[in-house]
């Protein structure tokens, strides 16, 4: 298999260390440390569920000795397709008992990227729950065994397993648990949100990732005290680190999980929890202030929401405070490492009209124009940055890691951002051709792969379109050949490709060509950025 790394220059990784953000801590010694300190404490609670830590770190350590009694071994890579539901944290910190990778994929995916995640990794596990809003992740499992015949262990956490192996709820005799791996080892796999083609795969140590939890939890407030709402899906980068779920747990907080981010279903919740802090992005924060007030539940308990994945306007902002209660925190970050917020001690017009400063002293921030040159604060350039928890490389990606990092070691993250004093940023865009819908990063050029597959579509570029609920919507401009099927029959035929449902194009146009220059051709980021023009034009 090809080696799983994440290096920083030695240099770098010992100002890391001597100055204390890397602690050489690993995810299963923090839990084990408070399962110690706080046993009958609530971690997790799941609908009418709850688990104290005690019983979290017996539930972890017994699957850990399932995986190993299944046939895994210490260091193979595991996909984890999971809901939020209690399960999701037996499974996940089982796998890093027993010293396996986790890669964490979102309910959404498909089989085309299940597929993808499991070659590029090189899986031997999938571990699923039976289904989730009405879908069968065992029918997954077996149409992915059947494309990766590598994946040979299938495990089930919740529901009937069929012919799949049963997640163990007990430790049982006879297996012995692998000592603890060491903290700068790579900890799991997190997914990019892809600028061009399938989604590319970012290992993370526990050195790395740990530090911009605790680090996020100082900033944010998080304590011991803490109720933590989970309202996005567990396995994204923005509901596990910022602060996240394992922030929270980290600080021995109480952790809560939704099955939906609807005001229907979170509003209950925290009157029922008292929950104090939870993240969403723009469209969910949107829809809880048009719910809230016809809403008879108490929500008081509520003292920070982070909103973050997309960028939140400052018209829409400025209501959080008065309408929910709470304090508005914003982030920006992104799953290769940087991350910013606002502090809550903030002026109210830096939180309502930036999306924060780093997390860290060392996180080196460069905000630069075409050429490379840092351009004066205050103007737009493409933000660029490196620090003790921004990755230093893709997984196995030679062509992106040369697209994505420079000579020194600086990631270029592909947004568009102005720094103010203080190190403040606004996000002004992207520079690449994706599509940030309701805070989920969709590669233009996939989805125009899907399309071009379909017989009746000769040509088709996918575009951005602003829209005031999502952020940004897709758009797909279709030049047809032969019969021009239906707008709705493309969007039916593109479900029929194994891909998440939000990369289904929001709207259709039919074109009859695409304008070229005088050479008869045109790059495909000019041809997207004229078509964006002219439809906005002509609305």
């Amino acid at each position: 298999m090809t080696p799983l790394r994440q290096t920083w220059p030695d240099d770098l990784a010992r100002r890391y260390r001597e100055k204390g953000y890397w602690r050489g801590e690993t995810f299963s010694g923090f839990l084990r440390q408070r399962a110690a300190e706080r046993p009958d404490a609530i971690a997790i609670v799941d609908r009418d569920r709850s688990w104290s830590y005690a019983e979290l770190l017996a539930r972890a350590e017994a699957a850990a000795a399932g995986y190993l009694r299944a046939g895994l071994k210490p260091g193979d890579r595991v996909v984890v397709q999971l809901p939020n539901i209690a399960e999701f944290f037996s499974a996940v910190f089982g796998l890093f008992r027993a010293g396996m990778i986790p890669l964490y994929a979102l309910p959404a995916h498909r089989i085309t990227e299940i597929a993808h995640f499991a070659r590029k990794a090189e899986a031997v596990g999938y571990v699923i729950a039976e289904r989730h809003d009405g879908f069968d992740y065992r029918d997954q499992a077996r149409a992915l065994q059947a494309e990766v015949p590598a994946v040979a262990h299938v495990v089930v956490v919740a529901g009937d397993a069929a012919e799949f192996t049963k997640l163990a709820t007990e430790r049982g005799e006879g297996v012995a648990l692998p000592p603890d791996v060491s903290s700068s080892d790579v900890a799991f796999i997190q997914i990019s949100g892809g600028s061009t083609g399938l989604s590319k795969l970012i290992p993370r140590t526990h050195d790395d990732y740990l530090y911009s939890c605790w680090a996020s939890n100082e900033i944010c407030g998080v304590t011991a005290e803490s109720v933590f709402l989970v309202a996005l899906p567990a396995a994204h980068n923005f509901p596990m680190s910022s602060p996240g779920h394992i922030g929270a747990l980290y600080a021995g907080a109480k952790v809560v999980l939704s099955l939906s981010a609807s005001p229907d279903a979170a509003f209950p919740l925290i009157e029922r929890e008292r929950v104090s802090i939870t993240g969403l992005v723009p469209p969910l924060a949107l829809l809880w202030l048009q719910a809230a007030p016809s809403k008879q539940n108490d929500i008081s308990s509520l003292q920070v929401l982070l909103v973050g994945g997309a960028k939140f306007t400052r018209e829409v902002a400025k209501r959080v405070r008065p309408v929910l209660g709470c304090t508005l925190q914003q982030v920006f970050g992104m799953a290769e490492g940087l991350v910013n917020y606002t502090r809550l001690d903030d002026p109210e017009e830096t939180i309502v009209s930036t999306q924060g400063r780093p997390i860290s002293p060392d996180d080196e921030v460069l905000v630069v124009d075409d050429l490379g040159n840092p351009v004066p604060e205050g103007e737009p350039g493409y933000l660029l940055a490196r620090g003790p928890y921004t990755i230093r490389g893709y997984h196995n990606d030679p062509a992106a890691n040369a697209r994505s990092f420079t000579s020194d070691g600086f990631y270029r993250t592909g947004d568009i951002v102005r720094r103010f004093p203080g190190g403040y940023l606004e996000v002004q865009g992207r520079a690449g051709d994706h599509i940030n819908r309701a805070g989920e990063k969709i590669s233009a050029e996939e989805i125009e792969d899907h399309l071009l597959a379909h017989p009746n579509v000769f040509d088709v570029a996918i575009v951005s379109i602003p829209d005031e609920f999502l952020g940004e919507r897709s758009c797909a401009f279709v030049i047809a050949q032969g019969e021009k099927p239906k707008g709705s029959a493309l969007k039916a035929w593109m479900r029929t490709r194994g891909i998440a449902e939000f990369k289904v194009p929001d709207q259709i146009v039919f074109v009859e060509h695409f304008a070229t220059t005088a050479a008869g051709k045109v790059s495909r980021k000019e041809l997207r950025a004229r078509l964006r023009a002219e439809f906005l034009q002509h609305q």
